[in-house]
């Protein structure tokens, strides 16, 4: 899978990995035998989560076109994960402060690099059931924002139950072009919605925010300029340190200052004007951010990791289902 250089700009990856991974810790402190968190565990198979993200994004982007957002804090668990990346492809954080500022980092990084291309955000704890499928989704948000680079577009989920754990987005008026499936201007988002609502949603073809964006940097910096101003100017000495012998320094000193910012929440939750939504048709997808998720991902997918054991399901082994 591949974009011709001729016909649009090559796309860079982000890949945020920087989180703490709390409530599955009971889950990966089972699997691992200690405190890592969920994307440097082998949660689904014998790679990790944040093997599994770069496998995927590498069918779309050159790994030295990969920025992965980390912690200081976790690099006993990232660094022979990521050994074979280049210096600028490790963006560490000193301190986990949500994903607002990690993106922002991620962005200014990539900036730093290649102002004009456009970059795929992904998480690193999600589960899709196709890679090439899923991938060939991404390449098609790629090109929709090569033809509309003000857009930030996010990929929606169908969603398969009325779970109040994701993000939730309304599709809104088709936007014009040939992309399959269609794009649609976002309408309306919703974070963790009650139960109740989550059913209307449910019934009115909302679907789950799966938190992989496509966009060009400018457009996402815009967004959070727009809903965080007070972000984009605490990162105002970070920008003119990046790649310097100070850029460390510098972060210390705003992340110090800095606090929890949650991305979803605090940006998409206002459903800003440039934001958009593709849908991922045919490929199943889950969020692995909570033990009955990953249960119920291991008996949709038929996988078996090796730390399930002789058991008859991972309930049986520590895992709470989930409602």
């Amino acid at each position: 899978m591949s974009l011709p250089s001729a016909e649009i700009a090559s796309p860079w990856a982000m890949i945020l990995a920087s989180g703490d991974g709390r409530r599955l810790r009971p889950l990966t402190r089972r699997i691992a035998g200690d405190e890592r968190p969920k994307q440097f565990c082998r949660v689904l198979d014998q790679d990790t989560l944040l093997e599994q993200t770069l496998r995927q994004s590498a069918l779309l982007v050159p790994r030295d076109s990969t920025v992965v957002v980390v912690v200081d804090a976790h690099k006993q668990f990232y660094a022979p994960l990521l050994s074979d990346l280049p210096p600028h492809g490790v963006a560490i954080q000193p301190e986990n402060r949500g994903t607002a500022p990690a993106i922002l980092y991620g962005l200014l990084r990539v900036m730093t690099a290649v102002p004009m291309s456009p970059v795929v955000i992904f998480p690193s704890d999600h589960y899709v059931s196709n890679d090439a499928g899923f991938m060939a989704h991404v390449e098609t948000a790629i090109r929709a924002v090569v033809a509309r680079p003000d857009l930030v577009i996010l990929l929606g989920v169908m969603p398969d139950s009325t779970d109040v754990e994701d993000g939730w987005v309304e599709p809104g008026e088709p936007i014009a072009g040939p992309w399959r499936p269609g794009l649609y201007r976002a309408r309306h988002c919703w974070q963790k919605p009650s139960p109740r609502l989550a059913v209307s949603l449910r019934a009115r073809g909302c679907l789950w925010d799966s938190f992989v964006m496509v966009a060009y940097p400018s457009a996402v910096l815009t967004m959070i300029r727009s809903s965080v101003p007070s972000l984009v100017d605490a990162f105002t000495p970070i920008r003119m340190r990046l790649q310097t012998p100070w850029e460390a320094s510098s972060l210390r000193r705003v992340y110090a200052r800095l606090p929890s910012i949650d991305f979803a929440k605090r940006v998409v939750g206002t459903c800003p004007a440039n934001l958009a939504v593709l849908c991922l048709d045919g490929v199943a997808w889950s969020d692995l951010g909570a033990p009955g998720r990953v249960v119920a991902t291991l008996a949709r997918s038929g996988a078996r990791p090796v730390w399930v054991g002789d058991s008859a399901s991972p309930v049986a082994r520590g895992a709470p289902a989930q409602s």
